[in-house]
């Protein structure tokens, strides 16, 4: 028996079949998850807790700065807090966050994340004691990297064990010298 398709098991036509859907942002974290715990694992027992805590902090703390300067390039009207707000697609895609939103104009973009999948995935992947450096952490680094303008504050977060996150951003504008 052959290996080549035959007509009823070809390949789809590439004129009439749909583009691959990207992989999400949530799917992404899970494949990182799983290649930094090992490496964290090491860390942790060759320098410590804290030490292999920091290490990942920072390093995840840059990719993130290197990842928002990447969508700041590629935005070509400029950024601002309205094409900031466009890019939240890219994070709730595949069910990962169910938000609700408290206010979304040019200068403000509040919101509440009431259901988590980072969460629940790092949880499930026995990471939940670093999912914040995972994935919170990288929040605020990549404001500044994306537009130095837009100010993030947050008091709680689902992964540290509240019910919900809140996420307020700001557009401060700059003031002349």
């Amino acid at each position: 028996m052959s290996d080549l398709p035959n007509e009823e098991t070809s390949c789809p036509d590439p004129a009439t079949a749909e583009a691959p859907k990207p992989m999400g942002i949530l799917q992404r974290r899970k494949i990182e998850a799983a290649i930094i715990a090992p490496i964290y694992d090491e860390l942790r027992q060759r320098l410590g807790e804290a030490e292999a805590q920091a290490i990942i902090d920072a390093a995840v703390s840059k990719a993130a700065m290197r990842a928002a300067r990447e969508f700041a390039d590629a935005t070509e009207e400029g950024t601002s807090l309205l094409t900031f707000q466009a890019l939240q697609s890219l994070w709730t895609q595949d069910d990962a966050l169910e938000i609700e939103v408290v206010r979304a104009d040019d200068k403000v973009f509040d919101y509440n994340v009431l259901r988590c999948r980072y969460a629940e995935t790092y949880r499930e992947m026995g990471l939940g004691h670093i999912g914040h450096l995972l994935s919170c952490n990288r929040d605020a680094v990549f404001c500044k990297g994306y537009d130095t303008r837009i100010k993030m504050s947050r008091t709680q977060t689902i992964m540290q064990g509240a019910t919900h996150c809140d996420f307020r951003y700001v557009l401060e504008e700059k003031t002349a010298p």
